[in-house]
């Protein structure tokens, strides 16, 4: 059965905090105790079993909310989500050595960060071809959101210069592209990534925002991280608009890469590779207007997946562990909702700390990726053990498809 606890302070709390896992750190508790005494949650917070430490709020929270948006719980890489599709292939129809496949996507999807994401960034497009340019050209001009926050709010995009040049791009950190085998063979896949830098101007923007607007209205709350935007003013109003922007950004980026990453393997293996069978496409990181417990209120995921009844979603583990293809059981507990992945369990540098390049080596033993110092923070001891993951939320989501990555890209 499902490990699930609820924390409550009755002398200080407005709300329970219902929490899938009893593996919590002691900084991600406190966050939670914080949450619990804001007078605006509705009915309770729902705490996934791959929780952790967050700014503000715990990674793998789900807040649900009464005329107001904490927009650090929604985070800054707004939008940030998994897209998966089921090709036609299968795993004999792959070469002896996957590095050649592994290079060709690695050249047919910027990736990583330097220049401090500037003109020079080599995680961006130098030069936008004529798909990316039509994406963002629709993104900007299909209705009058991008207008509204350009014209009334010029300073999130001052100096900027990567706004379609990030589009169809992976960024760095957590992030990646992984071709995958199911527990039929058939090859998947998968890519992780969201509305990259013009999400992060937009969210860290608002952020702000929200934590002037406390101190001028003279509100007193536990964390000043979680400010928030109440309904009805114009920053709120402002800030949904840009938010539901940011996130179609998030999703278009992930669909350009994803045909990006098919075309690339196609080219190099000579043979068609199409999403012919199933495809998913999933916010982890986001803010949406749902129906729960008898009333309409704002659902701040951070960290966790919409698993309503039926739907479908992706929960990878780490760059050597399994993830999984889900659905929902519509779960009224969890506010419909399930872990985004397996949750990391130690910071990145105490990870460098502990953890070296052979450590790494026998870790990802089998999968084509990287091996070197650069990404020993993503080594998958630095992460929860997926299974443990799954097993906790066995009332939340039913595993539909087992993936093992074969190929790996990092940032």
């Amino acid at each position: 059965m499902p490990i699930k606890q609820v924390i409550y302070n009755s002398t200080r709390h407005k709300v329970p905090v219902k929490v899938w896992t009893d593996d919590v750190d002691e900084k991600a508790r406190r966050q939670l105790d914080n949450m619990g005494q804001l007078a605006f949650i509705h009915k309770h917070v729902a705490v996934m079993p791959d929780v952790h430490w967050g700014i503000g709020a715990t990674i793998g929270a789900v807040i649900p909310t009464c005329h107001a948006i904490i927009p650090a719980a929604v985070g800054v890489d707004l939008g940030c989500g998994m897209m998966a599709v089921q090709t036609g292939l299968m795993a004999n129809q792959f070469p002896d050595s996957l590095h050649g496949i592994r290079s060709a996507i690695e050249q047919a999807v910027p990736h990583g960060r330097t220049d401090n994401g500037g003109k020079n960034d080599v995680g961006a497009w130098k030069k936008p071809s004529g798909m990316v340019t039509a994406s963002w050209a629709s993104l900007i001009s299909v209705d009058n959101r991008w207008k509204k926050l350009t014209q009334k709010h010029p300073k999130v995009l001052k100096g900027f210069v990567n706004t379609d040049r990030h589009l169809g791009t992976l960024g760095s950190g957590n992030h990646f592209i992984e071709v995958c085998l199911d527990e039929n063979n058939h090859v998947w896949v998968m890519l992780h990534s969201g509305s990259r830098g013009i999400g992060n101007r937009i969210g860290t923007y608002f952020i702000n925002l929200a934590k002037e607007e406390m101190k001028r209205l003279f509100i007193d709350i536990p964390d000043m991280d979680l400010a928030y935007l109440s309904e009805g003013s114009d920053y709120f109003n402002d800030y949904v608009n840009a938010v539901g922007w940011a996130q179609d950004y998030a999703r278009r980026n992930r669909e350009i890469m994803m045909g990006n990453v098919l075309a690339a393997m196609s080219h190099e293996m000579g043979i068609p590779v199409k999403a012919d069978i199933m495809t998913v496409n999933c916010h982890h990181n986001y803010v949406a207007r749902e129906y729960h417990y008898g009333a309409d209120v704002w659902v701040t995921r951070k960290g966790a997946v919409r698993a309503g009844a039926g739907e479908l979603g992706i929960i990878p583990g780490s760059m050597g562990a399994r993830s999984f293809i889900v659905r929902g059981k519509g779960n009224p507990e969890s506010f419909c909702s399930c872990s985004h992945g397996a949750g990391r369990k130690m910071g990145r540098k105490e990870a460098k700390r502990r953890f070296g390049t052979d450590d790494l080596k026998k870790q990802t033993a089998g999968v084509e990726c990287r091996k070197d110092a650069d990404v020993v923070d993503e080594i998958p001891s630095a992460y929860k053990d997926i299974d443990e993951v799954m097993a906790n939320q066995s009332d939340l989501v039913e595993p539909l498809y087992t993936l093992k990555q074969v190929i790996c890209v990092k940032g």
